[in-house]
């Protein structure tokens, strides 16, 4: 399966994940009577987050084994490690902003950046066993 493909088919799976991981997160935000506007824009806002930082993370990574491949480790190397440090920056200065403004609701939108590995996992989980996606 081409490279690109196989990114966009992953990311689809995060952001149908996020997706339904914010609903579920909002409506126990509503069950516990703690449901407001900024809890609603903190799961938006975390959750496209999440999808984006997946998102360029895929890209970094098959940038660096396309790299590999042409046997330049450290370029490979490098890149993984600018695309970590400049994914973790805008992360924190979007949130900050947003938290800061009083736009959203803090643990709305940072929970949802934890729900990606859980929902690779569960994926993984449902995958084809012998396949190649």
């Amino acid at each position: 399966m081409d490279a690109r493909k196989f990114v966009l088919i992953e990311t689809a799976i995060v952001a149908l994940g996020q997706a339904l991981c914010v609903a579920a997160m909002i409506g126990i935000f509503a069950l516990l009577g703690a449901f407001d506007r900024t809890v609603l824009i903190g799961g938006i806002a975390g959750g496209t987050l999440a999808v984006l930082n997946f998102l360029f993370m895929a890209i970094a990574a098959s940038i660096a084994s396309d790299k590999a491949v042409a046997q330049d480790v450290k370029g490979g190397q490098a890149t993984v490690q600018l695309s970590y440090f400049a994914r973790m920056a805008l992360i924190a200065i979007v949130l900050f902003a947003l938290v800061k403004s009083g736009v959203c609701d803090v643990i709305a939108a940072v929970l949802p950046l934890a729900f990606t590995r859980p929902i690779l996992t569960i994926a993984e989980f449902f995958r084809k066993s012998g396949g190649t996606t």
